[in-house]
């Protein structure tokens, strides 16, 4: 009996060390998500701002320096109460209150005004204000891409082909919804400077030329079939599209959609596509013959060049960084295809609603109608988003992980590099968040270390705001996100 006892004893001892170490490699790994962010040497601001950085921030990262003008403490290594302290800590919901409220409260955000905050732990206590469900704007990349990440893997990658088509001098172009493809390769300083990598179709180009001997007449043919339905979104506004916020969404596209050395968007993506490859035959010493023409290829086609993707882990963290519309839409399409088979809108907000279902997030009464959030249908609850934060953060959401290294951080990257100058200054580098903006409609949505070094998952809304308040609206989501950052709003239980 007595060895009995000590097995038990041993056993429960070895359960509680797993349990503990299950719930705080999370908090360790967020808080150094966090710090990693102010190096910025992974982001295309990075080698921009920080000319003379050498360290690696991946095999050094000790030896990253935070940027000019950010005064942070010392750090030290955690003690051994550090795992019983984060397991028994929770949520002091009535200093959250103190610590948001008036933020939240601010004329300037309008009549609906939503607000959540919780410990990354799924399922600990929570804070909410408001009611109903919101307008999310594009904090719906989150869920685009996190259903993305879950339903291909961080490690998918997309390729672009180039095959025979029927005729003896025909060359396909096939798109495989590469949501980064570029129009051109970039030169050596350009290159060391972008993130992630990009496959472009000036260097498929020069591999098919090659492949052909370097010779001869060619005519250009593209597919960009792997797509179907519309390709603006029936769930937008009806100037999106011609007014050049978006671009139409096909599997084919360069630069985004953008025309080239230019702001406006190309009618034709696919075909646009389609012109920059055939130039670059050209440079490459081909005749190319006739205009391109869109055809649909048979398959087992003779491919005779291709170029790949980054991993979508890094196509996610630059489309959250600088909130790519139409590289969401484009992922979404996958989201579709991976779930029904089927590359559309319609398919895609369908299967990110039903992946994420599946994982045990709740999406009660959520309207999903795009992959950008451009969309003003789109409908969810803060526990959506607060529960997709706390997944991707979490053990058992290793294949999300780019949800978190990808939210813009406060005060420096992408959407947030010009944001937080209100508010407590703690917050800059210590916040990271996706922003959402449409006309009236502000959200701010992803993750705040307050004062005990605890992270929190955050989601502030508020969806009828006076638009001549743009500005003044931001800076009262910034401030509230800020002041969560100065607060210290957990308690061991």
């Amino acid at each position: 009996m007595g060895r009995d006892l000590r097995h038990s004893a041993g056993h429960a001892e070895r359960s509680s060390r797993r349990w503990a170490a299950r719930h705080w490699l999370p908090t360790v790994l967020v808080l150094a998500l966090l710090a990693a962010g102010l190096g910025a040497y992974r982001f295309e601001w990075g080698q921009r701002y920080l000319p003379g950085l050498a360290a690696d921030p991946v095999t050094e990262p000790e030896q990253v320096l935070a940027p000019a003008g950010l005064d942070l403490p010392d750090w030290t290594p955690p003690g051994d109460d550090a795992v019983a302290l984060d397991a028994a800590s929770g949520l002091a919901t009535e200093r959250v209150a103190a610590a948001v409220t008036a933020d939240l409260a601010d004329p300037d955000l309008g009549r609906h005004v939503v607000g959540a905050v919780a410990a990354l732990a799924p399922g600990s206590p929570e804070w909410t204000t408001g009611g109903g469900r919101y307008l999310p704007a594009s904090t719906t990349k989150l869920l685009t891409l996190g259903a993305a990440l879950e339903a291909l893997g961080p490690d998918h990658t997309f390729t672009t082909r180039v095959v025979r088509g029927s005729g003896p001098r025909d060359v396909v172009l096939v798109g495989g919804g590469d949501p980064l493809l570029a129009s051109r390769s970039l030169t050596l300083a350009e290159a060391e400077s972008t993130y992630p990598a990009r496959a472009d179709v000036t260097t498929l180009a020069l591999e098919v030329a090659e492949a052909l001997g370097g010779q001869g007449r060619v005519r250009v043919r593209f597919d960009d079939s792997l797509f179907t339905g519309p390709t603006d979104n029936p769930a937008w506004r009806r100037d999106y599209v011609p007014d050049d916020i978006v671009s139409p969404i096909t599997a084919l596209m360069v630069d985004g959609g953008d025309e080239p050395d230019s702001d406006l968007k190309s009618d034709e993506p696919s075909l646009a596509a389609a012109r920059v490859f055939a130039d670059g035959l050209r440079a490459a010493g081909l005749r190319v013959t006739g205009q391109p023409k869109r055809v649909v290829v048979p398959a087992g086609a003779e491919e005779l060049a291709a170029v790949e993707s980054a991993p979508l882990s890094q196509v996610a963290e630059r489309i959250l960084d600088v909130s790519d519309n139409e590289g969401s839409e484009v992922v979404a399409h996958h989201v579709g295809l991976a779930t029904s088979g089927t590359g559309s809108f319609e398919a895609g907000a369908a299967g990110v609603l039903a992946t994420l279902g599946g994982l045990g997030i709740d999406v009660t009464g959520a309207e999903v109608y795009d992959g950008s959030g451009l969309s003003r249908r789109n409908r969810v609850s803060t526990a959506t988003l607060i529960d997709l934060i706390q997944h991707a953060a979490g053990p058992d959401g290793e294949a999300m992980r780019s949800l978190v290294t990808g939210m813009p951080v406060a005060g420096f990257t992408g959407s947030l590099t010009y944001r937080f100058a209100e508010g407590p200054a703690v917050a800059r580098g210590l916040v990271r968040a996706k922003t959402g903006t449409l006309t009236g409609v502000h959200a701010l949505a992803g993750i705040a270390v307050d004062r005990d070094g605890q992270p929190l998952a955050f989601v502030f809304g508020a969806d009828r705001s006076p638009p001549e308040e743009r500005y003044d609206a931001q800076e009262a989501l910034d401030r509230a996100a800020a002041s969560l950052a100065a607060c210290r709003c957990t308690t061991p239980g």
